[in-house]
């Protein structure tokens, strides 16, 4: 894995082929429809224990019917392998519920 102090280019993000998410300025950012609130607290939970597993948190926004998710390595400035990591978990996260990233 890259350093994870490091911060990556826009290739480097792009490269790692996360669905749904795209950078933002200094952040990754992704929208996921989970059609009722119960899904998207279910979701927002399953990303709260990856995130303090990870020791690495998100920017969570909630509301019906969808969940909004920043991510920056905000102790150098920018996205990080920790970002991808975290994202690629959260998408996992996204699959397993039947939640879709979309594309607004």
């Amino acid at each position: 894995m890259a350093d994870p102090k490091q911060t990556l280019t826009p290739e480097q993000i792009a490269d790692a082929g996360l669905t749904g998410w795209h950078q933002e300025g200094e952040a990754l950012t992704a929208r996921f429809d989970t059609g009722d609130f119960a899904t998207g607290l279910a979701f927002v939970n399953r990303v709260g224990v990856s995130a303090e597993a990870a020791n690495h948190h998100p920017d969570i926004l909630l509301t019906y019917p969808e969940v909004t998710l920043t991510l920056s390595s905000h102790d150098v400035g920018g996205v990080t392998s920790r970002d991808l990591a975290l994202a690629g978990t959260i998408s996992t996260h996204a699959e397993e519920l039947g939640v879709e990233p979309t594309t607004a």
